[in-house]
């Protein structure tokens, strides 16, 4: 199917972000649309978000303090919190006594893996992924060190020889050589680099035959795949909220704290945690007690209250996923990722993994259900000099025409058509542009 006929049957929700321009991008004085490939690093701001920030500062200037327990117009900042509990835990299939709102990723980890390892004789180690996001690995790599540990209690599995993302079954097959060493196995809802969508059921169900504690860091998979944690018994997860669900740089965060861990909270009998009052009984919050009442949900493991700037933000595009549904855009997703592979692979510049020829090979799986909207693209051949580098001079030109993609050095170029805001022509017009710049600076390198 043509690009035209794939945005009649998918439509775009892009009247509800505002796109940079070039001229603001300062890429030229055209006041013509950006194309904005880079969700998966920071999302696109929903035009209610402006109102909604807006809105809490008029409450601060008006009413200051009161406004925690008498908002103007609003939710009080007491519960600012709440009413997004309700639209987030569809999109991570949740219940809503599993998730909250709160802190940042990778504190929301720290806090969850303080909470959840609980090493215990030989059973001491944690599995991950060799190429975790270096913030993963400092987390787990302290954890075990506060603990007495060292390095050796850490076990990472790479990809393959010739591989480029990890296979179930290797994983599968890991966890069953260590289980006797294993306190924790953690690994990505979506791998940062190669955008590698994990099998979280299978691998979490296969860890439970052993009575294993599982986690996931779901950064890149929250509002970009469907997800299940409810149902595939997973034990904890966190996530940031600044790519696919566009709250802002360095907004609040979340995370999925099975109910298992909750429901039977009591002042008598609760998992210790990190703690602060934010995650006691609201009722008697303020009393001032020196008891740890906790509630009866994810809520409890809250430290503090919440950016209530944050908050509102993150709200506005939540509104967004629960008037089109994660299914739909999920939908939506797979045929524009399928369409961005098929038009990358009928390129005489594509090469395969056993290639090294002149061109881009693709990292990501092939297989559309073992991946996100993000395909990760490897520029050969390398040159260390910047200005002599194919990923380099390729992404130099595309950030020319207003096309923003994402970078990993040496060599990739993460390339993610998001569904809310991203069109079939849009992927034509991008590749159409690699294409162009591939074939202008081809003979430097043949």
């Amino acid at each position: 199917m043509s690009y035209q006929q794939l945005d009649k049957e998918f439509p775009t929700y892009k009247e509800l972000f505002e796109i940079p321009t070039h001229k603001s991008l300062g890429v030229s004085e055209a006041k013509d649309d950006s194309i904005y490939f880079c969700g998966n690093s920071l999302g696109l701001m929903p035009k209610k978000t402006r109102e909604s920030i807006n809105n809490e500062l008029d409450a601060w200037s008006a009413r200051a303090v009161e406004s925690h327990f008498n908002h103007p117009n609003a939710t009080p900042w007491m519960d600012i919190d709440l009413p997004l509990v309700p639209l987030l835990a569809p999109i991570v299939g949740a219940k809503e006594t599993e998730v909250a709102i709160m802190g940042s990723l990778t504190s929301n980890l720290n806090a969850l893996l303080i909470s959840m390892y609980k090493p215990k004789g030989q059973k001491t180690k944690i599995l991950f992924e060799k190429q975790a996001f270096p913030s993963d690995y400092y987390a787990f790599l302290n954890l075990v060190k506060l603990f007495g540990y060292d390095e050796l209690h850490l076990i990472q599995l790479s990809p393959k020889d010739g591989e480029t993302y990890l296979n179930t079954k290797d994983i599968l097959n890991v966890i069953d050589e260590n289980h006797q060493d294993l306190a924790l196995v953690v690994f990505p809802g979506i791998q940062y680099y190669t955008g590698q969508f994990f099998e979280i059921g299978k691998i979490t169900n296969h860890a439970k035959k052993y009575d294993l504690i599982v986690g996931w860091d779901l950064a890149h998979a929250v509002g970009n795949v469907e997800l299940s944690l409810h149902d595939w018994n997973v034990d904890f997860a966190a996530w940031c909220s600044y790519k696919y669900l566009n709250s802002g740089p360095g907004a609040i965060a979340g995370i999925f704290v099975n109910e298992r861990y909750t429901k039977e909270n009591s002042k008598q009998s609760f998992p210790a945690r990190l703690a602060g009052w934010w995650g006691n009984n609201s009722q008697e919050r303020f009393k001032m007690v020196e008891e740890f009442d906790p509630i009866q949900s994810a809520l409890s493991y809250r430290q503090s209250n919440p950016s209530v700037i944050d908050v509102v933000s993150l709200k506005t595009s939540l509104e967004i996923f629960d008037q089109i549904g994660i299914k739909n855009l999920r939908k939506k997703s797979l045929k524009l990722t399928k369409f961005l592979e098929d038009r990358l692979i009928s390129s005489p510049f594509y090469q395969t993994n056993e290639s090294n020829g002149f061109g881009f090979k693709i990292l990501t799986p092939l297989n559309q259900e073992e991946r996100g909207c993000q395909l990760s693209l490897l520029f050969q051949p390398h040159d260390d000099i910047k200005e002599h580098n194919v990923m380099e001079r390729v992404n130099e030109y595309l950030h020319e025409q207003g096309i923003i993609c994402d970078e990993r050095r040496p060599d990739v170029i993460r390339i993610a058509p998001v569904p809310l805001y991203n069109t079939f022509e849009e992927v034509h017009i991008v590749t159409e542009q690699i294409f162009e710049i591939l074939n202008r600076i081809k003979k430097d390198y043949i």
